[in-house]
């Protein structure tokens, strides 16, 4: 596939965003392409570039780009109201189709994006046990609230469990309502959940942490220990939920949270996201079974769109159908297999990490269990593999390959071509 230049169109909307957006961009992928269309498992930009597409828009595009049924729930909905501010069917509807998926659901409030799920979570967690504090796991990404952006990325890793800010403008203060532990180390976890307890009014986990699958038992231990001491457990689920399997993660992995959140997927490429949980801690949503010492408010102008809730359920549709989990799985682990055979090949010290629907090259002699160990893997060589797949018509974000339902064959024979070429070009220099 011949790479093509920008054309004069591409280059003039490129111009105008550096103008117009700080850094030229929407703070998501650099501002040096502009897509134009997606159809399936690809994408073109606008000078007729065509990509396998492994971004699907950060994950939501899990039935691929356009798919049909999805589209033709939208457009039945676009005449009917695109926004009500009020209860609808498409989105009660979704609410019980995840109240009947999720293990951890009794109830669903909708929100508009991950970073409003999980921080609503939080609060949800610390107003239900009355106590401040929430731990979280170093590396571990929850959206963008000051909470969350404590010892997300941190360069130089702090000491547990005192958080690092990982941005300019967080209050100091807020470091003082985030205890750090690090992932995949159960012992570490449950000593600091018991010696800060009292303190504690929730934990967070992504049950899969960014690329990183948790360590055997490592999950079971933190229900325990939080279901002993009757501390919320919260998985961020906004990846993971309806990736892994219809249930989530933890369906996938056995092990059921108090409290999860959801996004992504079950928006079906539209802005919505939910917080879902046991029904006498979502109770304190409600004012009249809670009374108004305790109720949490929550309002949300786009929040249970039905737009975005009958792509949701367009899209959930599909995932039910026999074969379809089975395919994602086929594909990726098609993916990794053949990456795993032209890495071996080429003698470049590199792993394979993460689960067949979502996964990643790190380029280290071991493989990373936490985050300390992703900071030890050569990022220059992955900029440069990534740069070179571009190159070669495969698209992905800085880290991770989002599998999809609509990738083929044609894609994974496309993906290793280009693979291997990107290799054999590193196994040279």
């Amino acid at each position: 596939m011949t790479h093509l230049p920008p054309s004069e169109r591409e280059r003039a909307l490129i111009e105008t965003a550096r103008r117009v957006l700080p850094g030229g961009t929407f703070g998501n992928v650099p501002g040096d392409l502009v897509i134009a269309e997606g159809q399936g498992g690809r994408v073109r930009d606008i000078s007729g570039n065509e990509y396998v597409d492994f971004l699907l828009g950060s994950g939501p595009m899990f039935v691929g780009h356009g798919h049909p049924e999805v589209l033709a729930a939208v457009q039945e909905q676009l005449p009917r109201g695109t926004t009500f501010f009020a209860n609808n069917e498409p989105g009660i509807r979704l609410a019980a189709e995840i109240v009947d998926a999720v293990a951890c659901a009794d109830q669903v409030r909708f929100v508009s994006s991950g970073t409003e799920a999980d921080a609503y979570a939080m609060r949800l967690a610390r107003a239900f046990r009355g106590r401040d504090k929430i731990l979280k796991f170093e590396g571990g990404y929850h959206g963008m609230s000051d909470w969350s952006l404590m010892s997300l990325a941190p360069r130089r890793p702090g000491n547990f469990p005192r958080p690092v800010p990982d941005s300019p403008g967080i209050p100091a203060s807020a470091a003082d309502e985030v205890l750090i532990a690090p992932f995949n180390d159960a012992d570490a976890a449950e000593a600091l959940i018991r010696a800060r307890q009292d303190e504690l009014g929730g934990v967070i986990v992504e049950p899969f942490q960014r690329l990183i699958p948790p360590a055997p038992g490592f999950l079971a231990r933190l229900r325990a220990v939080t279901a002993e001491l009757g501390i919320p457990l919260i998985f961020d689920e906004v990846v993971t939920g309806f990736r892994f399997a219809y249930g989530g993660a933890q369906a996938y992995y056995g092990v059921t949270p108090d409290i999860c959140t959801l996004g992504k997927i079950i928006g079906g490429g539209f802005p919505l996201a939910a917080i879902a949980g046991r029904a006498d801690i979502m109770a304190l949503f409600d004012r009249e079974t809670v009374g108004s010492e305790r109720f949490l408010m929550q309002i949300g102008t786009l929040s249970g769109n039905p737009v975005a809730a009958a792509a949701g359920l367009a899209t959930l549709a599909v995932l039910r159908r026999p074969g379809a989990y089975e395919k994602v799985f086929a594909t990726g682990r098609a993916l990794m297999d053949g990456m795993g055979r032209i890495l071996r090949d080429s003698r470049i010290p590199a792993q394979i990490l993460g689960e067949p629907p979502l996964f990643d090259i790190v380029f280290a002699d071991t493989a990373p269990h936490d985050y300390r160990g992703v900071l030890r893997a050569d990022a220059d060589r992955a900029r440069r593999v990534n740069r070179a797949l571009r190159e070669g018509g495969v698209l992905k974000g800085e880290s991770k390959y989002y599998v999809s339902l609509a990738h083929d064959d044609a894609d994974i024979a496309h993906t290793l071509d280009a693979f291997a070429h990107a290799i054999a070009a590193e196994a040279g220099q």
